[in-house]
């Protein structure tokens, strides 16, 4: 279990990240969940930042997980 969480915290964290590298750079259209919602046009920042610290914030909690 506690592997299966640090997994899905790491792709909560690589969304934000490839939204974030997105935003800057205009790369990562194909592979940025974020870039493709149409609902989050004006949002498309702040819902990468808030994935970053999200995916991160669940691969710190993944560790209190006892196996």
């Amino acid at each position: 279990m506690k592997r299966f969480v640090e997994t899905v915290g790491f792709l909560v964290f690589a969304q934000g990240a490839a939204g974030l590298l997105h935003e800057w750079t205009g790369w990562f259209r194909l592979w940025a969940v974020v870039a493709r919602l149409d609902a989050l046009d004006g949002y498309a920042i702040f819902v990468s930042i808030v994935l970053v610290v999200t995916g991160a914030a669940v691969m710190i909690a993944a560790d209190s997980i006892r196996t």
